[in-house]
């Protein structure tokens, strides 16, 4: 969020209804059935080792953490969400396609098999 010194060099109004403009749009989250995922499997650039990418999230990055973090402590492990993106450390994508389902993303698929 900006700060109230950044309002574009409006120090003092006397319109009382005037609300500053702080240029930032609110990003509204798809509900789940509308939610166009991708689960896939990369080990690109990461050393050789697996790792299960969920993508296609419309929405914000707040709900997409939350996301992220039920999907890591139901799989038992390690991750971060960067980028539009969660990513799981290992092979999960059977384990997080059933968790998404059940979750109510059913137009949720596993690509690049």
């Amino acid at each position: 969020m900006k700060h109230k010194s950044d309002n574009s060099g409006v120090v003092y109004s006397t319109n009382p209804n005037y609300v500053f403009d702080y240029g930032e749009e609110e990003i509204v989250t798809l509900e789940p059935p509308k939610q166009n995922l991708r689960i896939m499997l990369d080990k690109k650039q990461r050393a050789g080792k697996k790792v299960t990418l969920v993508t296609g999230f419309k929405g914000s990055d707040y709900d997409l953490a939350v996301l992220g973090k039920d999907l890591k402590s139901a799989c038992g492990v390690g991750g971060s969400v960067k980028d539009g993106e969660i990513i799981l450390q290992g092979d999960f994508r059977e384990k997080v396609l059933d968790i998404l389902i059940a979750k109510g993303y059913s137009k949720t698929k596993i690509s690049g098999l």
